[in-house]
């Protein structure tokens, strides 16, 4: 390497960091996501000489894949301390899940790692060293793995995650790694090699060991081009997102969580499918397969010509999509759940000994227990029949717990009425499944109160002082969903 060639590096790499910087706040904290390698201990050394230490933080993921984790993570320590930057490591354990490659589950596993220990410090900016050969490996990936638009776009410049706390930053993306490594080896960088990287049985190391050097001598200019597809395909996809907003609020129903199935279906097949990807997104599930979506799509059809649509039931990654009363919607569960009760997830019993207090905050459930006092009169009972003596409250303690299945209530006030399960009043009254999901209010062992469907008639005592001080239950959802 010649002196030009390395002082080039040099400039190109604190250009590029400062241009990120400047789309910055003033002072604001800036992460780098530090493995060791030579790109990232080239990002984290151009941060500090452009931004200062004082506006680093590197943070480290210990996946204990490798034999080396340990001296890695002491390596990266070192390195950061010898430019007075703040240093974080966090240790992950990659979980080898039937299906799912390991390389796919320990990226998982660092970037929610990652985001972590950026909520925890309130930073907001995650920077990233992945370069263009990286972005043209990726897109070489997304090709013959046979991906869409949303795969072809491969990484973005600059990306905000569904429910991450910190803004994933790539600027380095448009410089290549051998320009990378002369600005390293200009600055005497020491660096990890991870042996990993030589492993051509995992298909990016194949790509990069066997075929983009061919590439390289047929076709010297595949980087940018393979550049610019991503960046054509991420522009095509902006424009589906753009038509699937529109067409979502066309058919969305229940702040997001239900389609209309008719609205839905009144979209030809594409258009249907572009909907039901979107939709997916926004609610951070795991993306489908075309196969998948487009079986889905014909069974909806199906349903439609039949007219009915209760045990309707497609299952992906843990989720079901499900029809009901003209919605569409997921629920969580697989196959193995009853078709018509929503999973719900085991909770710990809260419990309150009540003394008069006006709410009862119950996070687990994203919901709040309201008292409320109703003024007293002879009349009273008669005109609210939803309110209840205060001494039913007190006669013992107050418990919240989870739907078991099998519970039972009498919503009219006849005492000859029969009780009912609580899944047939919801089926009843049209509410969805995912609405289901609420905590059972009892009074003792007697339930008194189901949100959604009201009192217990049965838990309540024959001869009611219509004189006495009266409540009344209201279950309020959090207005904020975290």
């Amino acid at each position: 390497m010649t002196p030009t060639a390395d002082s080039h590096a040099d400039r190109l790499v604190l250009e590029a960091v400062g241009v990120a910087l400047s789309a910055l706040p003033a002072h604001a904290r800036i992460a780098v996501a530090f493995s060791g390698g030579v790109d990232s201990s080239v990002l984290l050394d151009a941060v500090v000489r452009v931004a200062g230490a004082s506006r680093c933080v590197a943070l480290h993921v210990h996946h204990g894949l490798s034999a080396h984790a340990d001296e890695w993570l002491a390596h990266c320590e070192a390195f950061a301390q010898e430019r007075g930057v703040e240093f974080a490591a966090q240790r992950v354990d990659v979980p080898r899940d039937a299906g799912v490659s390991v390389e796919a589950a320990a990226r998982d596993a660092r970037y929610r790692a990652l985001d972590a220990m950026c909520a925890t410090r309130a930073v907001r900016t995650l920077w990233l060293a992945q370069h263009a050969d990286d972005q043209a490996e990726t897109v070489l990936l997304q090709l013959l793995r046979g991906a869409g638009l949303a795969g072809l776009a491969a990484m973005a410049p600059e990306y905000l995650p569904a429910g991450a706390s910190a803004v994933r930053v790539r600027p380095l993306l448009h410089l290549l790694r051998a320009q990378l490594e002369q600005y390293a080896s200009g600055r005497d960088l020491r660096w990890i090699d991870d042996e990993s990287n030589a492993d051509t049985r995992y298909a990016r190391n194949a790509l990069r060991h066997e075929v983009t050097p061919a590439l390289a001598v047929h076709f010297p200019g595949f980087r940018d081009a393979l550049a610019r597809t991503a960046a054509h395909a991420a522009s095509a996809q902006r424009l589906l997102d753009d038509l699937a907003r529109i067409d979502l609020n066309e058919a969305v129903r229940d702040d997001g969580r239900a389609l209309s199935h008719d609205a839905l279906l009144a979209l030809d097949d594409d258009r249907a499918l572009n909907l039901l990807r979107y939709w997916m997104r926004t609610l951070g599930l795991v993306a489908a397969s075309t196969a998948r979506l487009t079986d889905a799509l014909r069974q909806l059809r199906e349903v439609g010509e039949a007219g009915e649509g209760h045990s309707l039931r497609i299952d992906h990654a843990g989720q079901a999509l499900r029809s009901y009363r003209g919605l569409i919607y997921w629920e969580a569960g697989d196959s193995s759940d009853p078709a018509d009760e929503t999973a719900l997830a085991e909770r710990a019993v809260s419990e309150l000994a009540w003394q008069g207090e006006s709410i009862w905050r119950l996070p687990q459930w994203r919901g709040t227990f309201v008292f409320v006092a109703v003024a007293s009169n002879v009349d009273s009972a008669s005109d609210d029949p939803d309110t209840l003596p205060v001494s039913v409250l007190r006669r013992a303690l107050l418990s919240a717990r989870s739907r078991s299945g099998g519970e039972r209530m009498r919503t009219s006030a006849a005492q000859s009425s029969p009780s009912r399960t609580l899944k047939n009043l919801f089926q009843e009254r049209g509410i969805p499944a995912w609405k289901r999901d609420v905590p059972l209010l009892y009074v003792g062992d007697d339930l008194l109160f189901v949100p959604l469907l009201g009192l217990n008639r049965a838990a309540l005592p024959e001869q009611i002082d219509a004189a006495g001080q009266r409540v009344r239950i209201i279950w309020r959802d959090d207005l904020l969903i975290a």
